[in-house]
């Protein structure tokens, strides 16, 4: 009976190892917060992705939490594009 047991906790550790289901749930929800507007979100689906985000990276979103109010960063200076000299002849 123990074999049993230990061939279909195998089993299903291999079939969970190869579905990667916190994965799938990580892709998920990244693309659900990357490329659907707000106008596309419900309430109800807004507090369901962010759910599914503190269930599968915890750490990302206390650190997103954490630092929801700080200020921007400071902008870089822009661009300068130096013009080749102009050939007179």
């Amino acid at each position: 009976m123990t074999a049993v047991l230990l061939l279909a906790a195998l089993a299903v550790g291999y079939t969970v190892g190869r579905l990667r289901p916190w994965d799938r749930l990580d892709t998920w929800v990244w693309r659900r917060m990357t490329f659907m507007g707000e106008w596309t979100k419900s309430r109800p689906q807004q507090l369901l992705t962010v759910a599914v985000h503190v269930l599968v990276r915890p750490r990302l979103s206390w650190n997103i939490w954490r630092h929801r109010h700080d200020p921007l960063p400071p902008k870089s200076p822009p661009v300068r594009i130096r013009r080749a000299p102009e050939d007179e002849s």
